[in-house]
């Protein structure tokens, strides 16, 4: 974990401002329907073989889609995947691999195999949906089932999880789906007076020992020490648990991570040549029993540290058990990878931004704490316009998670833009977000990274296209749907990380390299707060 302040031998130049009083102010998680107005996109020129057409709502208006064959083809049996798996990892990578299709089929929804196939997945073909039209069917639970497709094309065994099928991989319609997503709603409330001044120490620990290794190195790796502050405020803040103080001291990022490794295998790279990756990592599953140890530590850490949720989840119907098993992979997989994901894609992006958007972060979080007393409320935050702007344009740009599945349940016909196109009930459906929150007739400048974007009335309307959270930003988790139970959370969380940044520092510099999950940030220089 990260060490105590030091003096800075650091060439900032400035002062350093007493740090304002965090109160904590009770949060509220709500999971009410927001209603929002539609924005209207743009259609272009119908292509000029496409003769039959039917009349399908649209928005606010209707008008006339042609009803279009799904392009696409999975190719011969074996060979197919083989070819289109080669082509997703390493010869075109993802962005490349669906933005060729699109040009090659004129259309953002077409047939084609997905990753792993092989001894992994029994059935890799899927009807990709590659626009911010067509993507939010797989939001839908009245016209497609989520059963098991949390990763996909595959699911992990069981024995990664205790033998449970975790909520994350549940249909809204099993019994246990309520149960369990209402748990934890009951667990982000019971911590609601513990985020602020948790985040404030960790945070504040954690950039103390930046400083002391950007003295000493030139620079400094975030991933490490970011991954460990994040472990340790969502143990601090969620469970009212020091990991220091327990048998699993710090050993929690480097158990997760390879625990996640052993889930995820299937879908990642790590760089080496295709002809040794390939088969090791996408064609086998890795035996779990080469992570029992791991994760039995993990475990032990929620069942000991949970006291009050598990026992609210005995009154739920939960068995103490499965409730600690549903903890520890929404706390490890679900919160602290996003948090690991996009906590470095906003230093990425802040970062490249440059010194203007950063100087404008720093008097906006300065000025609204100045007016506020010196101290730091959930009001004062809602007052923050470009700093709110800022995270959604990042989980616009590039969402943490970026593919999403789903089956159909029964026949129905789905549109984008230009067409319409009929699916089979039992047709598997996938979307890759950042091209569906990238769609040039949804967002002017789409590959941009717009930091104003989401300010005033249009942005206001922007954000339903925002999906990060399994739906759209204009809308709420609740037991029916499958919207992260921890959306609001995790907004909160990215709007606390940028204010803690610009408390402390006027600018900085960054160098950023790959990484299997999000991206390596290092920080080349901090500027401390100068006004």
């Amino acid at each position: 974990m990260a060490s105590a302040s030091t003096p800075f031998p650091i060439s900032l130049h400035a002062r350093i401002n007493k740090p304002p009083t965090v109160r904590s102010t009770p949060l509220k998680f709500t999971s009410t329907r927001v209603s929002t107005r539609l924005i209207k996109a743009s259609t272009s020129e119908t292509p000029p073989d496409l003769a039959v057409s039917t009349r399908i709502g649209s928005g606010s208006r209707s008008k006339d889609l042609p009803i279009r064959t799904i392009p696409g083809s999975y190719g011969l049996p074996v060979i197919g995947p083989l070819n289109d798996r080669y082509d997703y990892f390493y010869k075109q990578k993802p962005e490349e691999f669906f933005k060729s299709r699109i040009r090659k089929y004129n259309s953002t929804v077409f047939r084609v195999n997905m990753p792993p196939g092989g001894f992994i997945a029994d059935n890799p073909q899927v009807v990709a949906l590659l626009d911010g039209k067509s993507f939010p069917v797989l939001f839908d639970v009245d016209k497609v089932e989520k059963k098991d497709l949390f990763t996909g094309t595959y699911m992990p065994s069981t024995d990664l999880t205790g033998g449970y099928r975790i909520l994350s991989y549940l249909d809204p319609l099993e019994p246990n789906h309520a149960k369990l997503k209402s748990l934890l709603f009951y667990l982000l409330k019971s911590s609601r007076n513990r985020i602020f001044p948790e985040f404030k120490a960790t945070y504040s620990e954690l950039f103390h020992s930046i400083e002391k290794e950007l003295a000493v190195n030139g620079k400094a790796d975030f991933g490490g020490p970011g991954d460990a502050a994040a472990f340790d405020f969502l143990a601090r803040a969620m469970y009212g648990k020091n990991p220091a103080d327990t048998k699993l001291g710090s050993d929690a990022p480097s158990l997760i991570s390879k625990w996640v490794f052993f889930n995820l295998h299937p879908l990642l790279t790590l760089g080496l040549p295709s002809i040794i990756e390939d088969p090791l990592l996408h064609t086998f599953r890795l035996p779990s029993s080469l992570v029992n140890s791991d994760y039995q530590r993990l475990y032990e850490f929620f069942l000991e540290s949970s006291g009050e949720i598990l026992v609210e989840a005995e009154k739920l119907g939960i068995s103490r058990e499965e409730a600690a098993h549903n903890l520890l992979f929404a706390t490890c997989f679900n919160t602290w990878g996003g948090m690991k994901i996009l906590f470095s894609n906003l230093v990425k992006r802040v970062g490249r931004a440059g010194n203007k958007l950063q100087i404008r972060l720093a008097e906006e979080i300065r000025s609204v704490i100045k007016s506020n007393g010196g101290e730091l409320t959930m009001g004062g935050i809602e007052q923050m316009e470009l700093m709110k702007s800022v995270v959604f344009e990042c989980l616009r740009f590039e969402p943490p998670v970026p593919a999403q599945y789903a089956r159909a349940k029964k026949d129905f016909v789905i549109e984008s833009h230009d067409a319409a196109f009929r699916v089979k009930a039992g047709e598997m459906l996938y979307g890759y977000q950042p091209l569906a929150t990238r769609d040039p007739k949804i967002f002017d400048r789409a590959e941009e990274f717009v930091p104003e974007r989401f300010l005033g009335e249009e942005g206001e309307r922007l954000l339903q296209h925002v999906v990060w959270s399994n739906g759209p930003q204009t809308e709420n988790p609740t037991v029916g749907n499958k919207q992260c139970a921890g959306k609001d959370f995790v907004v909160l969380v990215a709007r606390l990380f940028l204010i803690e940044i610009f408390q402390r520092y006027d600018s900085f510099d960054i160098e950023v390299g790959s990484s299997p999950l999000g991206s390596s940030v290092k920080f080349t220089s901090l500027r401390k707060s100068s006004f």
